[in-house]
C-alpha cells in the first residue's frame, strides 16, 4: 500500500480521548506520526475511532457447528457431552471446508471490530486420522482465511498426545488432532517458512491443555522452539479437569502449569476458571496472560473466572471468541464485567478505580493483555504500532448524545456490532458502513462449504 493520511474526528489514544487527529500511516501499514488539525489531503473518518481487539482464542472449525448444540440430550448435559458432538463435527471437514468456514468467521470477526485472530488450531490429520502431504495443510488453510479476509493471524498449532492425564490414551473422536513431537515440529516447521516475512502473520504453538500434553513432553518441544515464542494453554476450564489433575497428580491445574514451568508474558492461559485464592493471585504475578472466552464460557457452562481478585493483583486480560457462539469484543466483555456482578451480587466490578469507566478499563485492558498474547504490533493508536482501527457510528440512535466513554459504554453493555460501522487494517478499510469488501465472495463459498457438507 501507498503511504497515507488519516483525519479522526474522534480517537481512543494512549493518553485519553482526542479530538481532531491526523495519522500519519507508511507503507507498511504502521502509524509514523500523529499530528492535531486536519492536514492537507486526509482521508476524512467520521464517527468514534478506537484500536481494533485482538481475538486471542479461535477454533474456527466450530464456526461450522453455531447453534447445533442447543438441544438437550437424554442425560443431563455438560461440556463433555458438547465436546463429543464436536468432535463428530470437527471429523467431517475439508482443507477447502476449514479455509471457507475460516474465511467467513474472520469477516464477522472484523465487521465486530476485532483485527486479529490467535488461531488455536488442532485439526491437523484427514478425517481418518492419516496425515496429509503436507502436515501443516489445516493451519495453512487458516493463514489463507485470513489473508482473504484482511484479518491479522497468530497460528497456533496444537500439540494434542494423550486423551487424559498421566499419558492416557486418546480417544477415537480425537484422531485428527493426535501428533508425535516429531509430527509437531515438521508442522511448526512449514509453518514458520510461510509466516517469515509476511507482516500480518505470526507464529505461536497451543499445547491444548495438561490433560493432553505431559509437562515433560511440553518441555521436550519448548525447548526445541525459540525461546520467544508465545506458548497458549487451555487450563482448569472445566471442575472435572481439576478433579481429575487432583486424584493423578495432587496439583490442581494451574498449580501443576505454575510448578512444572517458570511463566511469564510468553504464556497465555485460555480460561483459567477455575482457581483457589492462591493459585488465582500466583498467575497474576507470574505475568501470563488470562486469555478469557467468556460467551463461549457462558454457553458452556464452565463457570466464572476470578476477574476481580485477578487483575487487583495486576492480572493481565484478553479476550476471545473460542467457539463464536457470538462473535463481539463488546458481548465478551459485557459478558466477563456481568458475571462478576451476578456473583458477588454488585456493580461496576472491573472499573479501574472510583469514578472510571467501567467500559473503557476493560477494553483498555484487553486491548494491551491481546497485544502481548498475540505478539502483534496493535493494541493503541501510537507510533511503532500498526493502524488497526475500529470506527464507531456516532449517528446510531444509541450514541445520540454520547461522547467519548460514555460512547464506549454504550457500545460494551448496550450496542454491540451494530454499533461498528467501518474497521481499518493496516491502513486498509476491511469494513465500510457495516459490509465487508469481499463479503459476498466469502459468503458464497461459506454456504457452498455448508452444502458439502450436509450432503
Amino acid at each position: 500500500m501507498q503511504s497515507a493520511k488519516f483525519h479522526l474526528a474522534t480517537a481512543l489514544m494512549p493518553d485519553g480521548w482526542r479530538e481532531d487527529v491526523t495519522v500519519t500511516v507508511g507503507t507498511d501499514g504502521m502509524i509514523a506520526a500523529l499530528t492535531p488539525g486536519r492536514e492537507q489531503g486526509a482521508v476524512p473518518v467520521s464517527g468514534i475511532a478506537v484500536p481494533a481487539m485482538p481475538n486471542v482464542h479461535s477454533h474456527a472449525h466450530q464456526r461450522f457447528m453455531l447453534g447445533l448444540a442447543e438441544r438437550a440430550g437424554p442425560g443431563a448435559d455438560s461440556f463433555w457431552t458438547w465436546r463429543e458432538a464436536m468432535y463428530g463435527f470437527a471429523l467431517r471437514l475439508s482443507p477447502d471446508d476449514l479455509e471457507a468456514v475460516a474465511a467467513q468467521l474472520y469477516v464477522e470477526m472484523l465487521k465486530a471490530g476485532f483485527s486479529v485472530v490467535g488461531e488455536f488450531q488442532y485439526l491437523h490429520h484427514q478425517p481418518d486420522g492419516r496425515a496429509y502431504m503436507n502436515p501443516a495443510e489445516m493451519s495453512l488453510r487458516c493463514l489463507a482465511a485470513a489473508d482473504t479476509a484482511g484479518i491479522g493471524i497468530t497460528i497456533l498449532p496444537t500439540l494434542y498426545a494423550h486423551g487424559g492425564f498421566g499419558g492416557q490414551p486418546p480417544a477415537h473422536g480425537q484422531r485428527r488432532f493426535v501428533t508425535s513431537v516429531d509430527q509437531f515440529l515438521s508442522i511448526v516447521d512449514h509453518l514458520s517458512i510461510q509466516v517469515k516475512g509476511k507482516p500480518f502473520h505470526r507464529l505461536g504453538i497451543s499445547p491444548h491443555s495438561l490433560r493432553a500434553v505431559t509437562p515433560d513432553l511440553l518441555r521436550e518441544v519448548a525447548d526445541a522452539l525459540p525461546p520467544d515464542m508465545p506458548i497458549h494453554i487451555h487450563v482448569a476450564e472445566q471442575v472435572k479437569e481439576v478433579e481429575d489433575c487432583l486424584a493423578f497428580s495432587g496439583l490442581r491445574p494451574v498449580e501443576m502449569l505454575l510448578k512444572e514451568f517458570a511463566l511469564s508474558d510468553r504464556w497465555t492461559a485460555i480460561h483459567a476458571t477455575h482457581m483457589t485464592a492462591g493459585e488465582t493471585e500466583a498467575l497474576a504475578r507470574s505475568g501470563a496472560i488470562a486469555g478469557l472466552c467468556p460467551t463461549t464460557e457462558a454457553n458452556l457452562g464452565d463457570g466464572i473466572f476470578p476477574a476481580v481478585s485477578f487483575m487487583r493483583e495486576g492480572g493481565a486480560i484478553a479476550i476471545g471468541s473460542d467457539s463464536h457462539i457470538t462473535v463481539s469484543p463488546a458481548e465478551d466483555l459485557r459478558m466477563l464485567e456481568y458475571s462478576q456482578r451476578l456473583r458477588d451480587r454488585t456493580r461496576n466490578a472491573l472499573a479501574a478505580g472510583p469514578g472510571q469507566s467501567t467500559g473503557r478499563s476493560l477494553y483498555e485492558a484487553a486491548l494491551k493483555g491481546g497485544a502481548r498474547s498475540m505478539r502483534q504490533p496493535v493494541g493503541a493508536l501510537a507510533p511503532g504500532l500498526r493502524f488497526d482501527i475500529a470506527v464507531l457510528d456516532q449517528e446510531h440512535p444509541l450514541l445520540a448524545g454520547r461522547r467519548n466513554d460514555a460512547a464506549l459504554d454504550t457500545w460494551i453493555f448496550s450496542g454491540g456490532t451494530a454499533l461498528v460501522k467501518d474497521v481499518f487494517v493496516a491502513g486498509r478499510q476491511v469494513v465500510e458502513d457495516r459490509r465487508h469488501i469481499h463479503e459476498d465472495m466469502i459468503a458464497r463459498n461459506f454456504r457452498a462449504a455448508l452444502r458439502r457438507l450436509d450432503t
